[in-house]
């Protein structure tokens, strides 16, 4: 009886330190969108999420921007760059990935640990040679040099993400399709992407909140207005040569940058819970 009560009690604790926790971890986001619907005095001066005066001004004065264009430009820019490279990305992390974990050839091993060294490398180290490369190329003020790079595999994690998926799937599907008469392409596409689905959906989600985040890619291949995405719109937004920032602006539209991703993961959410506990076990 008392093993029971000490149980429960056990229980309730748990429960208390878990919805603490998610209040602390939370209660940045409600602030934020809280924050969208204030002004910029009252951001500062009341920390709580819900508005004494709510007001829609920060949306509406926000979708202007500070600059020429507008947040409509920079959010078709941002989406038609972060499809096309999550579309490069999961298409080359695939094909890399079968080729490592399903055939054999001279130096796999080698070339695989350099593949997985360059995880070690610091971005910043490759951001001069690349911007030479790219200028001499004539890619520069595109997203030619953001995208291309992912079509050739060169976000190495996703790679190894895959690889280590397609090592959890047995082999014996594969040897009861070479008997079918089954080439390695037709193997790939019609018995093994389907049993990749969570590890697909994991590395298109992954790489569409981190291509949607970033900061300084865009930043340094891009220079007119008209290409930035939303992470470099928010910068200019923030008008700083006057002197003064209109912060309600800036919530608001970084919670409509905010809101794509949060209503991708909701849907996408079980296959990227299952992509992530079974990637990485090697059957």
């Amino acid at each position: 009886m008392a093993y029971l009560k000490r149980k429960q009690v056990d229980k309730i604790l748990n429960y208390i330190i878990l919805i603490a926790i998610g209040i602390v971890m939370v209660y940045p986001f409600l602030w934020l969108i809280g924050s969208s619907f204030k002004t910029s005095y009252e951001i500062f001066a009341d920390l709580s999420v819900i508005p004494k005066n709510p007001t829609l001004n920060g949306y509406k004065n926000g979708w202007r921007a500070a600059g020429a264009s507008t947040f409509l430009t920079f959010f078709k820019n941002t989406y038609v760059y972060v499809v096309l490279k999550v579309l490069a990305t999961a298409l080359s992390a695939v094909v890399v990935g079968y080729g490592f974990s399903r055939f054999d050839f001279p130096y796999k091993k080698s070339m695989f640990s350099v593949l997985i060294a360059t995880l070690l490398f610091p971005m910043t180290v490759v951001l001069v040679p690349s911007y030479i490369m790219f200028s001499k190329i004539g890619w520069v003020d595109s997203y030619t040099p953001l995208i291309l790079p992912s079509l050739f595999a060169a976000d190495t994690y996703f790679v190894f993400l895959m690889v280590q998926f397609f090592r959890s799937l047995p082999r014996d599907m594969d040897e009861a399709a070479i008997i079918d008469g089954c080439g390695p392409v037709r193997r790939l596409i019609y018995i093994l992407v389907p049993l990749l689905k969570p590890a697909i959906v994991t590395v298109m989600l992954f790489q569409f909140i981190w291509t949607g985040n970033d900061f300084l890619g865009p930043m340094i291949y891009l220079s007119s207005e008209h290409l930035f995405p939303v992470s470099i719109g928010l910068k200019i937004s923030m008008d700083t040569s006057s002197g003064m920032i209109s912060w309600e602006n800036t919530m608001a539209m970084s919670v409509l940058a905010i809101l794509p991703p949060l209503i991708l993961y909701m849907f996408a959410q079980r296959n990227f819970v299952e992509g992530i506990s079974t990637t990485g076990l090697k059957g």
